[in-house]
């Protein structure tokens, strides 16, 4: 963990894919559980994550990761119940062995509160263009956000972890929604996760600033940036951050080394992140 007196801190926002490898389409929990540690996040936000679920290996795959990094506290949330193809929408009610997928955040430090918030899903089937082939009609799931409120070096920080839809247009609709449930969240608060949106426009559509700048999508030569980092408050980058090639997920993690209030940089941490990436270059 950092060391408090010095009050940096980093953040990780990472797309799982269940825990899947595209190298050979398996889910290895200890090559997820490696990716993780691998981030030396103090607090990540996941995304498209599995809770009993057969297709990875019925792990709680939020569980895995808060091992892997040592966390003091972690929380899952789930949108979907139910395995592929006959998903239906989460209720919040935990059943014990039903299978789940959603989000999460985990932590290093304690978090004081949680939140969950549902987003608007689109109520009709929406016609998806697809590179040479005819659009198909597709429903959106549910979507959701967790925020946690965590006692980090410099006093409390709101973390919000999220995953938008990919339907042009309405993820932005998502984004907006998500802004207007935040606004009375504590501040500092840093929003992160895939927001299927590109480049700088989550920014101009929210206000919130980039704290890390990189391309996230997709793995092996990535050319858009759809995973996000946004800081809101008296919370800023002490250094540039990046993508980072984990050897797992379709997705790259983002990682943003970040101080609250005037804290300085963390020693040494960035050559983590680069190094990650440049080794996957």
């Amino acid at each position: 963990m950092t060391d408090p007196r010095r009050g940096g801190l980093r953040l990780a926002t990472f797309n799982i894919l269940h825990g899947r490898s595209l190298s050979d389409g398996e889910v290895d929990v200890g090559r997820f559980a490696d990716a993780v540690a691998g981030l030396d996040a103090d607090v990540l936000a996941l995304q498209e994550v599995d809770r009993d679920q057969p297709r990875s290996t019925g792990a709680d795959l939020t569980a895995v990761a808060a091992e892997a990094m040592g966390a003091a506290d972690h929380r899952f949330a789930a949108t979907l119940r139910g395995e592929p193809g006959v998903w239906t929408r989460a209720t919040g009610d935990r059943q014990p062995g039903a299978a789940e997928y959603g989000i999460a955040i985990v932590s290093r430090y304690p978090v004081l509160r949680w939140r969950k918030m549902a987003l608007p899903a689109l109520p009709v089937r929406w016609p998806l263009m697809l590179k040479d082939k005819p659009p198909i009609l597709v429903k959106d799931e549910p979507r959701a956000a967790l925020a946690a409120l965590v006692d980090v070096p410099g006093g409390p920080l709101t973390v919000v972890s999220t995953h938008l839809t990919f339907l042009p247009g309405w993820n932005a609709v998502q984004l907006r929604r998500l802004w207007w449930s935040c606004r009375a969240l504590t501040r500092p608060m840093v929003v992160m996760g895939d927001l299927n949106l590109r480049g700088a426009l989550p920014s101009r559509l929210t206000g919130w600033r980039p704290l890390a700048q990189d391309p996230t999508f997709p793995l092996e030569e990535p050319r858009h940036q759809i995973d996000h980092v946004l800081g809101s408050g008296d919370v800023h980058a002490v250094a540039p951050g990046g993508a980072v090639h984990t050897g797992t997920s379709d997705h790259r993690a983002l990682v943003a080394d970040v101080a609250c209030g005037r804290g300085p940089a963390r020693s040494g941490r960035l050559g983590v992140a680069r190094g990650a990436r440049e080794a996957a270059a």
